[in-house]
């Protein structure tokens, strides 16, 4: 039995207040993974707060921060997985912020807190979405619903894939909502498909005991040279990266892909315009620009050597470092690329190079003409009055991999976010427009889990 819409809807709007009080309460808590405190708290208010909605819940210690584990049962034998996160990004800069970040704030039609948009507003409307179908369903769920809550997503999610494997049987389902959603500048629901993987490395060399007088570079090896030399060995000018076999696995976009890419709307003036460049790389436009993200990377994200305070120092650096980033595209495995990485720097001579392997992700993506896809994109225009944007891939990376591989499900997106939510920033926030928007959405999707 399908819900009544308009029923989901009164109902959500009827309760938003007592929303934004969960909300708040649970933005109190000062959550920063990459500070480690309030940790426990936060995830045992997330665990009080699913048992509140009648869901049977259990939390799994992990080498970090406890999962959260929520599940309701439905009238069918589908279920859909939902994935949040508990913890935030730092506070700072605090002088920033125009009220207290932890204290949440409804102002000008908003709720401003950190964690009011990423991640803690996207669980708090994922329940009222829950509630909703329930309260228009007598009671009842068209299909089960699992509530995965993590505390370390933004430190980079380093043992949630393990909780996945070890719990496969657990989290088995049909499809998955992933953590954050929202519109587009012209309030078209955006429909996230895939992400890239990444690998981080961290190059040094010391090529002397000490920094040396630059009088001596006729004889002495320069390790600041030595990095620019391995670098170079890595990438062309035409950016083509040069590790043999780097592109084997590396998949193009598919015709479907290319189409939704074209139907998207172009930034490339904005962009353009907000980085001050004349033209982006390899001359991309058009349809080259849209889908560029499917284009796999090679990027320095930092270098470190010799002297560069002001004026000059007349030094041959001894060491020097660098930080590197490769953003991989379906289907293409982290493991395999620093596998190659290390095979061709033995290979160009540079064996006396340190390589520490920072992390990893693999990239994700569900097929344009999946069932849940074009669930998510009908229901998005009806809520939002505007076509859906089905965004085949971007250029960031997250564990979605570590969900949809291992448990074989699509993973979209649905949420309650703007261009202006300031994520990450000070004065983040959740627009209450938004979050019943993004509710009722979500609402939908559940709603027709089951019959799709």
């Amino acid at each position: 039995m399908v819900a009544s819409k308009e029923q989901m809807d009164s109902y959500l709007e009827q309760g938003v207040n007592g929303y934004m009080a969960e909300l708040a309460e649970l933005c109190a808590i000062p959550s920063v993974s990459a500070k480690g405190e309030n940790m426990r708290e936060c995830a045992d208010l997330v665990e009080r707060m699913l048992k509140r909605h009648g869901f049977e819940t259990r939390q799994f210690e992990t080498a970090g921060y406890p999962v959260v584990f929520g599940h309701l049962d439905g009238e069918s034998e589908r279920t859909i997985l939902l994935y949040n996160h508990y913890d935030v990004q730092p506070e700072e800069p605090l002088d920033l912020w125009d009220s207290p970040p932890f204290e949440a704030t409804i102002r000008d039609g908003a709720l401003y807190a950190r964690g009011a948009k990423d991640d803690k507003g996207e669980f708090v409307a994922r329940l009222a979405a829950v509630d909703a179908v329930r309260e228009a369903n007598g009671g009842k769920l068209p299909c089960g619903v699992t509530f995965v809550v993590e505390g370390q997503e933004e430190t980079g999610s380093p043992h949630v894939a393990q909780f996945v494997r070890e719990n496969l049987e657990l989290l088995k389902s049909d499809g998955s909502i992933w953590e954050e959603g929202g519109v587009s500048p012209d309030g078209r629901p955006i429909n996230l498909l895939g992400l890239r993987g990444v690998l981080s490395v961290e190059f040094n060399v010391q090529t002397l005991s000490r920094d040396a007088h630059s009088g001596g570079a006729s004889k002495l090896p320069n390790a600041a040279w030595r990095l620019v030399w391995a670098l170079a060995s890595l990438k062309g000018p035409d950016e083509r990266i040069l590790i043999p076999g780097f592109y084997d696995n590396a998949h193009p976009p598919t015709e479907l892909d290319l189409q939704h890419f074209r139907d998207l709307p172009s930034y490339e003036e904005q962009e353009r315009t907000d980085f001050g460049i004349k033209e982006f790389l390899r001359g991309a436009t058009g349809l080259d620009y849209k889908s560029a993200e499917f284009q796999p990377t090679c990027n320095i994200q930092g270098f470190e050597s010799g002297y560069y305070g002001k004026g000059m120092k007349t030094v041959i650096p001894a060491k020097a470092m660098v930080k590197i980033d490769f953003r991989l595209v379906p289907d293409q495995d982290p493991d395999d690329i620093y596998e190659k990485l290390m095979k061709h720097l033995q290979d160009q001579g540079f064996s006396d190079i340190q390589v520490t392997r920072l992390g990893a992700m693999w990239p994700s993506k569900a097929t344009a003409d999946n069932p849940l896809v074009a669930l998510t994109a009908r229901t998005g225009e009806e809520v939002y009055g505007k076509p859906s944007m089905i965004v085949p891939i971007t250029g960031g990376s997250s564990p979605v991999y570590a969900f949809a591989g291992p448990l074989n499900i699509p993973v979209v997106t649905a949420g309650v976010g703007y261009i202006g939510s300031r994520t990450h920033s000070p004065n983040e926030h959740v627009r209450l427009s938004d979050f019943l928007l993004g509710s009722r959405h979500i609402a939908r999707i559940i709603d027709g889990f089951a019959g799709i």
